[in-house]
Parts: structure tokens; sequence; C-alpha cells
């Protein structure tokens, strides 16, 4: 081959060979773009965590729930009442009885205070026997009066449970 035919084959090989290099380099480029594209399909696919319901069966579903845990909301409601009933109760029952000690103090204060002098006839003896028999009475009177104040708590009481009971069937 003669080197005038060299000559425009040379440039043909030059430009061959520096389009061959911008090949390399773009496909260099783009391997090293797309190295990573496993992983960003993965981040940037759409995952749906939470689905999107109709409000009908929103709806629904609240009311399931609500008809499941009314029966036990009354239930502990009706327990609630029942106990602080009970602590009413107590409450009460220990104030009574301590007005009936207070009483029965005052009393036995009152007694001492008048037991030092002491009967020489028999008219005052009566009347001392009198006395004690009366302050029994009272007290006897007082533990009556409790006892049907308890009788009528517990009578209320079970009114509101027999209410309670037909209104829940």
């Amino acid at each position: 081959m003669s080197s005038t035919t060299t000559s425009p084959l040379a440039s043909s090989v030059a430009s061959l060979r520096e389009s061959l290099a911008h090949l390399e380099s773009s496909i260099s480029i783009l391997a090293h773009g797309t190295a990573d594209f496993p992983r960003l399909a993965t981040v940037l696919s759409s995952t749906r965590h939470f689905e999107v319901t109709p409000s009908t069966n929103l709806a629904a579903a609240q009311a399931a729930l609500a008809a499941d845990l009314a029966p036990a909301v009354q239930q502990l409601v009706a327990r609630a009442e029942t106990a602080l009933a009970k602590r009413e109760r107590q409450v009460q029952q220990l104030q009574a009885r301590s007005e009936l000690l207070a009483g029965r103090l005052n009393c036995a204060r009152a007694s001492s205070a008048v037991a030092p002098a002491s009967p020489s006839d028999g008219r005052a003896a009566g009347l001392e026997e009198k006395e004690v028999r009366l302050r029994a009475l009272r007290q006897k009177k007082e533990r009556l009066a409790f006892a049907v104040e308890r009788l009528m708590l517990q009578s209320r009481q079970r009114q509101r449970q027999l209410r309670l009971s037909v209104a829940a069937t």
C-alpha cells in the first residue's frame, strides 16, 4: 500500500479510534450510573403499607367494636356503682357508730358526774334506777334507728340492682 492511500485511511482510523474512546467513556459512565440500579429500584418502588378502606367499612367496624365493648363497659360501670354504694354504706355505718359511741361516752361521763352523790333514801335510789333505765332505753333507740337506717339503705341498693337487671334484659 502506498502512502497516498494510507493517509485518508489514517484519518478514518483516527476518527474511528476517537469514536471508540467516546463510546468506551459513555459505556463507563452508563455502567457507573446503572450499577446501583437494583437498589434504586427497590428504594423507589411504591409499597402500599396501609390500605385505604371505604368509610362504610370503617363505620361498620366501629359499630361492631362498640357492640362488643358496650356490655363490658356497662358491667364495669355497674360494678363501680355497687362498690361506691357499698363504700357509702360503710361510711354511713361508721358515722352512725361513731355518733352512737360518742353518745354512750357522753352518757357515761354524765353518769360518772352524777354517781358520786350517794342516795340516802329509797326515793333517790328509785330515781337513779329510772335514769339508768332511761339511758339504756335511749341507747336501744339509737341502735334501732341505726339498724332501720341500714336496712333502708340495703333496700334501696337492692331496688337499684333490680332496676338495673330489668333494664339490662
